[in-house]
């Protein structure tokens, strides 16, 4: 369905599992889990502490596979996820990342778009079984009702799916 090459996001927690690590973008500014596409000849796990390392200076190690998420539509992809912890490193933006910051998980930023709050929901569940379903929250309607609301984050967003990035470097 999609034509997306497969993604891979990491999530990590704060010891207490009460705060997690949210990167906010440069292309389009918003907060997300870090992440992003598989490399030819990567295996997902070398591709999320690869992501891991580019996006937020840490070096992780994979505590476990939370999930493989399916897609629904053009915009969406096969997404693997992980649950990593830091093994070392300092924070660090860079060419994608704007600002690293830890965030209670009772209380996420609003500028999360879809589906990054389910799937920390699901990370939450701490269940050691993969979670295998489709992608929630990422529809053509929600763009829709995205785009109404907030017509410029939604215009760069499109534009990164046709290979067009826009990266502030404030």
């Amino acid at each position: 369905m999609s034509s997306l090459k497969p993604a891979v996001y990491g999530i990590i927690f704060s010891k207490d599992r009460e705060t997690v690590l949210l990167i906010k973008r440069r292309d389009v500014p918003v907060w997300v889990l870090p992440g992003g596409g598989i490399d030819p000849g990567e295996t997902p796990e070398i591709a999320v502490v690869r992501e891991m390392k580019e996006e937020t200076g840490y070096t992780v190690r994979i505590v476990r596979q939370i999930a493989e998420y399916l897609p629904v539509n053009k915009l969406t992809q096969v997404s693997f996820f992980y649950e990593c912890a830091i093994l070392a490193g300092e924070k660090k933006t860079g060419e994608e990342t704007k600002d690293i910051r830890f965030f209670p998980v009772e209380k996420l930023p609003k500028e999360m778009p879809p589906p990054f709050g389910d799937w920390i929901e699901d990370a939450l569940l701490g269940q050691m079984e993969i979670i295998r379903k489709e992608i929630r929250g990422v529809t053509y309607w929600v763009l829709i009702k995205l785009l109404l609301q907030h017509p410029l984050l939604v215009g760069r967003f499109l534009l990164t799916k046709i290979g067009i990035t826009i990266n502030s470097k404030d």
